[in-house]
């Protein structure tokens, strides 16, 4: 990924700022079906914390009828016993309806943000994608979406609630007991929190570094895998392990002290919530001893306490899921914040192609600003024309593919399409006016009909079919005991070179494109398997303008003009015979590859 740049504002801004772009998600304006089961979920946990509150007092009455019989007898016992089971059992009821009215709006957010953070990821620039590490990319969105549905529910049925039976139990504490109980509540919540608090922030910080780590192990580990065959080729098993081991053993330290981190704010917890319920209890003992309470307020006050204490616990743990939800989603707003280096115009209207005819006009490109790859060059691509690009390594030429795709725009310069600049143009339609094969071509982890068949949306099964006969690849798909429902495996490894570029010539047929971009489209093959896809090549670029770059000169002696570039300039131009003739650059590559083909051929004798 791009540079990371630290954020000095403090976390509670930075806090704000994520709360403030996730409440779209939470109250979405266009769903008043979801609005309701949110205003029908904080009905039901008001419901739920009224019965709750009431719970002690049926308790209490319970307690003084059995230890006074003139208050009431067994029967009132009875009865309010019964109705405190029955109290019980409605606030559970209360609390699992809740839980079902909000669900939707829970898994609903996490859908369209999720939604969202892919949209964007797809929308920045080929620059991102080259430099992202896909691990930590990819541990970013699982987090950030993750902690959607537990902050929504933290949020809305805890602490909520949470204050609600805070002030509530304050004024009953205070008609029932005095000001002195309600004082030290009170003041033991506030400390509660203050440590909480102080102990969280410094979790935090460990949990922000056990997550850079974490996330710095899952790429170690998801790199070396996709070069698996790299790996062996080097026998660097045990560089691989010796790697993965270092960096998850770092993680493992981390979050070992961010563990205990944990046990340290859980005594702590516990000793302050304790610490007042001991004192609380034996000042309702004082009282009982002075006639001024009943056996049954020492059962409210111990009720009370319980019930203020749960939530009070899970305090901690929610202050830290909060917090490291705030985290966790504001990495993923920031990867949403990464600036989209190629943007269409507002008014970008779409790329009309009557006749394909490219014009690269005095185009000056560089990927960094003190290295220019292009330097100012001109050229132009006639309609229905075979044109090649050649040159030495270093020259240039994969960047033309990359500018004419509008991956990066130029610095200076133009790049017309039947006259129309690329720059003002939508990039859907231009892309879509452009098939490529390219020299190693990556298929997706699915089926051979699958990959045809994306090239295009619409494509149907006998598109795909009449794809893979122009593509030459049918009879080899036929042969297969699954046909087109056969998997390539991942990247399509399980194919040959041979059959991997046939499936990409194939897919390229189902977009058929008026623009055809062949880059290096045999250099990885054998001799044999490069003239079979040749063949195959020039029969489908017929009647299509086409760009041929390449390496090896022989695949494309027969283009109608051959470009050839030195030092992102255009060195020399014209067909095969006439640049021979002239001595140039490219009569020399010429030489010095038919001596390596006679010695490759003396070799093999």
């Amino acid at each position: 990924m791009p540079p990371d740049t630290q954020d000095d504002r403090p976390l509670e801004a930075n806090g704000w700022q994520t709360m403030r772009r996730f409440l779209p998600y939470l109250w979405p304006r266009d769903a008043p079906s979801l609005r309701r089961r949110i205003v029908a979920a904080m009905a039901f946990v008001l419901a739920a914390k009224a019965v709750t509150l009431a719970l002690p007092f049926a308790y209490k009455y319970a307690v003084d009828a059995m230890a006074t019989p003139a208050n009431g007898g067994p029967m009132v016992a009875l009865a309010l016993v019964l109705a405190y089971g029955l109290g019980r059992f409605t606030g559970v009821a209360f609390d699992n309806l809740r839980n079902i009215a909000f669900e939707r709006v829970g898994q609903q957010a996490t859908l369209h943000l999720a939604q969202d953070v892919f949209r964007r990821l797809h929308s920045l620039s080929l620059r991102f994608h080259l430099s992202r590490r896909t691990g930590e990319v990819t541990k970013v969105i699982e987090r950030g979406t993750k902690s959607i549905d537990t902050m929504l529910f933290f949020l809305l049925f805890n602490i909520a609630p949470t204050a609600i039976e805070l002030v509530a139990v304050g004024v009953i504490f205070y008609i029932n007991f005095g000001w002195e109980l309600v004082a030290a509540t009170g003041a033991t919540v506030v400390v509660y929190i203050a440590v909480t608090r102080w102990i969280t922030e410094w979790r935090t910080q460990l949990r922000r570094e056990m997550n850079d780590l974490d996330g710095k192990a899952l790429h170690r580990a998801v790199d070396s895998l996709l070069n698996y065959e790299t790996v062996k080729y080097f026998g660097a098993e045990a560089r691989e392990q010796a790697r993965y081991s270092q960096a998850a053993g770092a993680y493992a330290e981390a979050a070992i002290k961010s563990e205990n981190s944990l046990g340290l704010l859980n005594i702590s917890q516990s000793l302050i919530t304790n610490i007042l319920m001991a004192g609380a209890m034996a000042y309702t003992v004082w009282g009982w001893s002075k006639g001024m309470l009943t056996v049954g307020d020492l059962v409210l006050v111990n009720t009370y306490l319980i019930q203020l204490f749960r939530p009070l616990d899970m305090l901690g743990f929610v202050y830290r899921s909060i917090r490291q939800g705030l985290v966790d989603m504001g990495a993923m707003f920031k990867l949403m914040d990464t600036a989209v280096e190629v943007k269409d115009r507002p008014d970008a209207p779409a790329l009309v192609v009557h006749r394909p005819h490219i014009t690269f006009d005095h185009v000056v490109f560089g990927y960094e600003s003190d290295r220019t790859i292009l330097k100012g060059l001109s050229f132009e691509v006639a309609a229905g024309s075979h044109v090649a690009i050649v040159g030495p390594s270093g020259a240039g030429k994969s960047t033309i593919a990359r500018l004419l795709f509008r991956f990066y725009d130029p610095q200076a310069g133009r790049i017309l399409i039947d006259g129309q600049d690329i720059a003002g143009v939508t990039q859907e339609s231009l892309r879509a006016a452009i098939g490529i094969v390219p020299q190693d071509s990556v298929l997706f982890n699915d089926t051979i009909g699958y990959n045809i068949a994306y090239g295009s949306s619409a494509a149907t099964e006998a598109d795909a079919i009449n794809a893979a006969r122009d593509a030459a690849i049918l009879p080899f798909i036929e042969q297969l005991p699954q046909g087109f429902e056969t998997e390539v495996g991942e990247r399509g490894l399980k194919l040959s070179g041979g059959e991997k570029q046939r499936v990409a010539i194939a897919r390229t047929l189902v977009k058929n494109p008026p623009i055809l971009l062949l880059d290096e489209a045999t250099s990885a093959l054998d001799s044999r398997t490069e003239q079979d896809i040749l063949a195959t090549l020039r029969r489908v670029s017929r009647n299509r303008t086409t760009i041929a770059i390449a390496h090896r000169l022989s695949t494309i002696a027969d283009a109608d003009r051959i470009l050839v570039l030195d030092q992102g300039k255009l060195a020399e131009a014209g067909r095969h015979s006439e640049l021979l003739a002239r001595g140039g650059l490219y009569a020399e590559m010429w030489t010095r590859q038919a001596a390596e083909r006679e010695q490759e051929a003396d070799a093999a004798e």
